[in-house]
């Protein structure tokens, strides 16, 4: 693998941000959500001076015993002194045993690790408090993995870790001893550190070392009454040996967390690549069931991954060959790939994939292309992919032919794929490949296909080497390479959003929330006039338009408004107006006003609207394309703001875009340019452009009112919004907004407020 080292010393070179902060350790936003992550030292968790096992055991056949003894041998191997620790014995392997952490001896001082050995963790904590333990780890299962009565235990266990004076830390429960595992010493380069909340799904990482990839921490969080994944990403981040975090994840405890932690990563510059279990319902209710995890949305999970530049891969195989990548090559050259075989047919099937997934083939130039025909025959296509035949790589001109691809300044990558041995030629083939690696910076992969993987050019040639990156199938090595380019190119633009994230309310707030409150705070739902109120309140414009409750009323507004004007029946149980016959448009006289308003009416009773808060006459809005934006509430990342086209088919379409606040203003602009049917912004059949701005500025606005009263919506639902030609703005012509009264009720209230 590879040997291109990539140490922290050097990310400030390769575009990492800054590390500080200008807000206090307990700074919130204006939503009370914390803007700094919190910081755990775990450097003694890892590689602590002592060490007890509470319920220590060296009874033949006991589970304690293979572990007591395995902890032994780790603490050894760490530098630390074991204690035993168990009130029925006085020995255990001829070591004394203690009966409880607070009776070890003086020379022991503060307790650095305590291993819980034991069924019900939650009477020793006290113990542990009093021996002042900086770190537990609690084995046992139970809890919130197993239902109700199970996360009442394991919230227990939490309250007494969170009220523990002297700052006690948790790892579990139910976890194992992965974090005790045994790493090879003897490899060197950057190093992969890998969090788990499965055990059993790290063993594919934890196995590249027998390829020669470093493994610098292992951290099996298990439940995490205390201690989450983001404590490990954020603490791994700072190590100088690790290069990148390959995580496996069933489920986010706390999405604010696990944000701050991935922002800090990527501050760094230390890439995060993640399996995220949850793509499915199915997969979501295993999760629950192993380790007690809140899955949450998986799409917005997904997009918050992605704004944070967490890379998330499918397979475990993906997430050993992208972290391994990650880890240890260097920043890109340049970002055009080469393919280079011996095959047409494999140059051509691997440009295929590669493509597909969006990497830049580009094209050689006339003249290295005449360069390259010197080594190859004229018939052969040597444009990229580069096709020799076969022959030239057996003797010097296969050489020749790598370094002319290497030398091109548009090519950052070269990729050989190789889909079975041919020996003597893919020997020679192979070792040319490595020898050239070692005199260039940038990466050279190979992909090497046989499904036999004895043969000597791959396990001792292509293993043996450090500088070339050897994957088993084309697809690992197509995205493994994408996210190292993406990697980077995100990093080198990265800006944390954090930074700006408003720690003050601003003026619309105070108005919101009485809004949101209403009459004696019994409403759930605001009806379109309250709707388009909390919409002024954030500076949203809304159309020209008045509340009537008459006939006569609505031809008074529609002069006021001005010709031609649009009629809708308002009231807060009204959700899908259109549906139920109380929408009209393009009315152009009075006589049509009073006709409308009569039938509005009529509809309303025929729907069951007991009573409609009146009719609004409002003002008819130029022709633009139909948007929605829109507020709802994921229960593991809070308020999630969604851009997407809008109109009575915004369920069909199904076309949105989401992010997790907080995000930038070109943050949303990329929402925006992930929507299929973003051409229409651009204009269609000689339309003029439309404001694309103004649409970003609604989904910033929203975003806003997401910090500053999200908590209190269950959803909002503005659509149409329509976006007018460049210049002219964008106007909400619809919303509909959902108060947020019980947790319980959430998810009925969202469903509500439509399909964003």
């Amino acid at each position: 693998m590879l040997d291109q080292f990539r140490l922290t010393a050097d990310r400030a070179a390769q575009g990492a941000h800054p590390i500080g902060s200008a807000y206090p350790d307990n700074a919130t936003d204006t939503g009370g959500r914390p803007l700094r992550r919190r910081e755990v030292d775990l450097d003694r968790f890892f590689r602590p001076e002592s060490v007890a096992v509470v319920g220590a055991s060296d009874t033949p056949g006991r589970p304690s015993t293979g572990i007591t003894r395995q902890l032994r041998a780790w603490a050894d191997r760490v530098g630390a002194r074991l204690y035993p620790v168990n009130p029925g014995r006085t020995e255990v392997d001829g070591l004394t045993c203690y009966s409880s952490v607070t009776d070890l001896p003086d020379e022991v001082g503060t307790l650095d690790l305590a291993v819980l050995l034991v069924a019900d963790p939650a009477p020793l904590i006290p113990e542990l408090v009093e021996a002042k333990a900086r770190f537990a780890v609690a084995f046992a299962g139970g809890f919130a993995e197993t239902g109700a009565e199970g996360r009442a235990a394991q919230e227990r266990l939490a309250r007494q870790i969170e009220e523990a004076p002297t700052g006690l830390r948790l790892l579990g429960p139910n976890t194992n001893l992965n974090a005790f595992e045994t790493f090879r010493d003897d490899l060197e380069g950057p190093a992969i550190a890998l969090v788990t909340q499965s055990g059993h799904q790290g063993r594919p990482v934890f196995a590249l070392q027998q390829l020669g990839i470093r493994l610098s921490h292992w951290a099996p969080t298990g439940n995490e009454a205390d201690l989450e994944v983001a404590d490990f990403l954020g603490w791994f981040a700072d190590q100088p040996e690790v290069g990148a975090i390959a995580a496996y994840l069933e489920g986010i405890k706390d999405g604010r967390a696990f944000l701050l932690a991935a922002d800090h990563a990527a501050r760094r510059g230390v890439p995060v690549v993640a399996v995220k279990v949850g793509r499915t319902d199915a997969g979501a209710r295993s999760a629950a069931t192993h380790t007690g995890k809140l899955t949450g949305q998986d799409r917005v999970a997904d997009a918050a991954m992605r704004q944070f530049g967490v890379v998330r891969v499918d397979g475990l195989d993906e997430l050993q060959d992208t972290a391994a990548l990650l880890a240890r090559a260097k920043p890109p050259r340049a970002e055009g790939v080469a393919v280079y075989s011996i095959s047409g047919g494999t140059g051509a099937h691997f440009a295929d994939l590669a493509s597909a997934a969006g990497l830049p083939l580009p094209r050689l130039s006339p003249e290295r292309q005449a360069q390259l025909h010197q080594w190859i025959p004229g018939y052969l296509d040597v444009s990229n992919p580069v096709d020799c035949g076969g022959h030239p790589v057996g003797d010097e001109r296969g050489r020749k032919i790598i370094d002319a691809l290497l030398d091109d300044p548009e090519v950052g990558v070269l990729i050989c794929p190789v889909t079975g041995p041919f020996p003597p030629l893919s020997d020679r083939l192979v070792a040319d490949l490595v020898a050239a690696a070692e005199t260039t910076d940038k990466l050279v992969c190979v992909v090497w296909g046989s499904p036999v993987g004895t043969e000597p050019a791959y396990r001792e040639v292509l293993l043996g080497s450090r500088r070339v990156a050897t994957f088993r199938s084309f697809g690992n090595c197509v995205r493994a390479v994408r996210a190292w380019l993406d990697h980077h190119r995100f990093t080198a633009g990265y800006r944390s959003p954090f930074e700006d994230a408003p720690t003050a309310p601003c003026a619309g707030q105070a108005k919101a929330l009485r809004l949101l409150d209403g009459e004696g705070g019994a409403q759930t739902q605001l009806s379109e006039v309250s709707a388009k109120q909390l919409l002024r309140a954030y500076g949203i414009r809304v159309p020209r338009e008045q509340l009537v409750n008459s006939a006569a009323g609505a031809v008074r507004a529609a002069g006021v408004v001005g010709y031609p004007v649009v009629l809708k029946g308002s009231a807060p149980d009204a959700a899908h107006k259109t549906e139920l016959g109380l929408v009209k448009i393009g009315l152009t006289s009075a006589s049509q006003v009073r006709d409308a308003y009569r039938e509005l009416t009529e509809n309303a009773r025929a729907a069951g609207i007991d009573r409609l808060d009146g009719v609004l006459v409002c003002q008819m809005v130029d022709a633009g394309a139909e948007m929605a934006v829109g507020l709802s509430h994921d229960p593991v990342f809070g308020p999630v703001v969604t851009v997407g086209m809008g109109g009575t088919l915004v369920e069909v379409l199904d076309d949105t875009a989401v992010r997790v606040p907080p995000f930038t203003c070109e943050e949303a602009h990329r929402m925006v340019g992930e929507l299929r049917g973003r051409a229409l912004l651009d204009g269609v059949r000689g339309g003029p452009p439309l404001d694309v701005d103004a649409l970003v500025d609604v989904v910033m606005r929203v975003q806003r009112m997401a910090f500053e009263v999200g908590d209190r919506l269950a959803g909002l639902e503005i659509n149409p919004l329509t976006v007018l030609p460049a210049g002219r703005g964008a106007v909400a012509l619809d919303a509909l907004a959902v108060c947020r009264r019980e947790r319980a009720d959430e998810e009925g209230a969202a469903e509500d407020a439509g399909s964003l």
